[in-house]
């Protein structure tokens, strides 16, 4: 499923993550403040230099310095934990598709225990017989998004009924 949305990105939207992955990263930080170091040490001995620093102004540009370094920082706390985050969710789905693979195993054995054991009772029961099997992921994935779709199809046809009886509503 990771793989097909990968697939699916046009080299626009490629170029652009890329680029918001980069200012994710420490070493844009770094970046970041080797450039104001360099700014204001340049400001600082402009007169030392033989080329002129654009001056640094702690009334004019230290906020937005600020501001910009606390926004990055912030940006890279967020990448660090959206990648956790992505971790655990893969995880917890190896984890359901296990317990749900093992479930249908013991199903299957308390099934063929019950038409061993001569005194319980030998029944059918469907439901047992559809729980045996393990559910097939990329099967309930595409459910999943056949059923979003309808939803969604449907949600549009209700919002273009109500926007033609505002409008008749209006117009009357």
């Amino acid at each position: 499923m990771h793989n097909q949305e990968v697939q699916d990105l046009t080299v626009h939207q490629r170029v652009i993550e890329a680029i918001a992955k980069f200012f994710a990263q420490p070493a844009f930080l770094y970046v970041l403040l080797t450039g104001f170091a360099v700014w204001i040490a340049g400001s600082m001995f402009n007169q030392f230099l033989p080329f002129t620093f654009p001056l640094f102004h702690w009334s004019e540009h230290g906020l937005d310095a600020a501001a910009l370094l606390i926004s990055t920082g912030v940006l890279i706390e967020q990448n660090r934990e959206e990648n956790f985050a992505e971790q655990r969710t893969q995880l917890m789905l190896q984890l359901n598709l296990l317990s749900e693979q093992k479930i249908a195993k013991i199903i299957s054995i308390l099934e063929e225990l019950r038409a061993d054991l001569p005194n319980v009772r030998d029944r059918y029961d469907p439901e047992a017989v559809i729980m045996q099997e393990a559910a097939d992921p990329i099967a309930v994935l595409n459910a999943l998004q056949e059923t979003l779709q309808r939803e969604l199809s449907t949600e549009e046809i209700a919002n273009k009924k109500l926007e033609r009886s505002t409008t008749e509503n209006s117009a009357q």
